[in-house]
């Protein structure tokens, strides 16, 4: 099923997004980097029987327009809850953070604990992640040193979120406090061929310190799935993200 993307204008520039259903809390999809909408094809239509659900692209992703400024994490949280009012949604949201996403549903809860009803850290990045770089071979670090030289050489491409996720680290430890709201945990089970069996492990590790953030933490693996469960195991994601509404519902009681 095709998803319709429209296109707002915000502050920082035009950015496509897309929404569709009713309900609440509304559920807040956030990419992984440099991600586009279309990695949320599996799952959305069926969250938005139930839900209100807002997608987008960040600036600098598919058909949004091209940053103007450093993409970090305060910049790319005022960009999105600009986005969300003007596309007509109230808050508490749940937020649902694939991999560098999850940077970003965290960062937002804590600067603005009463506009967060839960969070789903999806194959998410914890800060702890930057120091996994000592671990992985000298063939990836080349390569990542290549694209971060060749991005610099673009007058857009130096202010892309990926250059500031050090940045968006940093302003994440610098919030202590977490707000106790539900927290769901989505590991992949699945050992990938590029990922170095001790990388991995550590990146487990830090996904289920994400669990500590609150009282009201659960993990679920998706064992079939490597880093995108969203699109191997979309029902095991669905069903996470349901069960995490019923928790929220239930805390209201």
């Amino acid at each position: 099923m095709a998803i319709k993307i429209s296109k707002m204008n915000t502050s920082k520039g035009n950015i496509q997004y897309h929404i569709s259903g009713s309900g609440g809390p509304p559920i807040v999809l956030l990419n992984g980097g440099s991600g586009p909408i279309e990695g949320w094809m599996k799952i959305l239509p069926r969250l938005a029987e139930s839900a209100a659900v807002f997608a987008y692209n960040r600036l600098g992703v598919a058909g949004s327009d091209k940053p103007r400024e450093p993409q970090d994490g305060l910049t790319i949280v005022e960009t999105l809850r600009e986005a969300l009012k003007t596309a007509g949604l109230e808050p508490p949201f749940l937020l649902v953070g694939h991999s560098l996403g999850g940077l970003y549903a965290n960062l937002y809860a804590r600067l603005y604990p009463h506009e967060a009803a839960g969070v789903v850290f999806l194959e998410a990045s914890h800060p702890k992640d930057l120091s996994l770089d000592q671990y992985q071979g000298k063939a990836i670090k080349t390569i990542n040193k290549m694209f971060s030289m060749f991005d610099s050489f673009s007058s857009h491409k130096q202010f892309n979120e990926v250059h500031f996720v050090k940045k968006t680290a940093e302003q994440i430890r610098a919030i202590g406090h977490f707000p106790d709201i539900p927290v769901y945990v989505i590991t992949g089970g699945k050992e990938s061929r590029m990922m170095p069996e001790i990388v991995r492990q550590k990146r487990l590790e830090h996904q289920l310190e994400l669990l500590s953030l609150t009282r009201s933490g659960k993990h679920i693996t998706a064992g079939s799935s490597g880093h995108f469960p969203q699109l191997s195991e979309p029902d095991v994601v669905i069903g996470a993200i349901k069960d995490c509404i019923r928790q929220i519902s239930s805390t209201k009681l």
